[in-house]
């Protein structure tokens, strides 16, 4: 039976060069105090030894950890993994967070957290002391938690506010809800119709609010009415129905929907369907989200892409700027969404 090979470690460096184990991390932590004869020394044994650097070894100089936390609604994450519903906003976020933090040598880690006030500081407290982050990623709704955010301030860690406008501390990183909702507006709008509802999601989520602000004023451009044809819902598909059954209800029901995300989107086609109604031909349907389940449907749904992986891919790269003494943006960086149209949008009825 063949021996396992040993795994080279910092020490075998370190003894191959005659050197420090501090030496040796002041060398593949790049730090300025080494000299270049020294560097040389150390990287040669590094080739020589075929040595892939680890967290541990670049930790030892005490200055990082090479460590990215990024936090995550639990109630919601976990429920959506359980129902197994298709929503890949946390594998978007890995994505991107992950692949950026590989070419960097950081290691991104996903942290569970309960919205709930008294419950949110001593989950992050116990986080942050177990981990010992060089920046935090907070996605919606934690992204404009006060309590959060002055934790963080307090911790003196650099931090990410996804989904978050220029208000407050952190560097807020946005995919201009308002925009993307005014384009989807402005599309159906372009096909002719005049009564189109929205279904907002849920007011614990700024970007909610954003988004109708978006559709508000694209409905005022065009000078069409609104009064009558906002829902509110809570992302889910229940809500989704519920709130399509009301804006289809009446005299003069909408010809078009935008929901605020893929499960309420469809959950208003199939509250559209139980009225015998077919999408596109007599109600036109736009979602947000873009996760992979709206292709499936029949008909494909139009939707809003959101650029998570791209949003998470900024983020780590903003807390290691932060990390590094770079000079950080002073207002709020926007990753613009895209419309990707499909077969849910048509003209509007006669």
């Amino acid at each position: 039976m063949a021996r396992r090979r040993q795994a080279v470690t910092i020490k075998h460096v370190a003894a191959d060069a005659g050197v420090s184990l501090q030496t040796v991390s002041r060398v593949i932590n790049n730090e300025p105090n080494v000299r270049p004869a020294m560097k040389e020394r150390v990287q040669a044994s590094i080739d020589k030894l075929g040595y892939v650097p680890s967290i541990a070894a670049q930790r030892m100089s005490g200055s990082r950890s090479y460590l990215i936390l990024a936090l995550n609604d639990r109630e919601r994450t976990i429920a959506g993994w359980r129902a197994r519903e298709g929503n890949d906003w946390v594998d978007q976020m890995l994505l991107g967070g992950m692949l950026k933090c590989a070419e960097h040598g950081y290691r991104l880690l996903v942290e569970l957290v309960d919205t709930r006030n008294d419950h949110v500081e001593r989950e992050l407290s116990a986080a942050l002391a177990a981990v010992q982050p060089d920046g935090v990623i907070l996605t919606p709704p934690h992204s404009n938690n006060l309590l959060i955010v002055r934790l963080l301030e307090k911790h003196q860690i650099p931090f990410v506010r996804v989904g978050s406008h220029g208000i407050g501390s952190g560097i807020p990183v946005s995919m201009d809800d308002e925009r993307s909702a005014s384009i989807a507006t402005e599309h159906l709008a372009e096909q002719g119709h005049r009564r189109i509802g929205f279904i907002a999601g849920p007011e614990d989520y700024s970007l909610s609010g954003w988004r109708v602000d978006g559709w508000r004023t694209a409905m005022a451009a065009a000078q069409l009415p609104a009064d009558g044809l906002l829902v509110r819902g809570d992302f889910s598909y229940e809500s989704g129905q519920r709130a399509t059954r009301e804006l289809l209800s009446g005299e003069n029901p909408v010809t078009a929907i935008i929901a605020s995300n893929d499960h309420m989107a469809h959950g208003a086609l199939d509250a559209a369907r139980e009225k015998g109604l077919d999408i596109p031909r007599d109600l036109s349907l736009i979602s947000f989200d873009n996760t992979p389940s709206v292709r499936f449907t029949r008909p494909q749904l139009t939707a809003i892409d959101q650029p998570v992986a791209e949003i998470a891919s900024v983020a780590v790269e903003l807390i290691i700027a932060a990390n590094t003494g770079n000079d950080l943006p002073r207002e709020q960086v926007v990753v613009p969404a895209q419309l990707v149209k499909r077969d849910s949008v048509a003209p509007a009825p006669a």
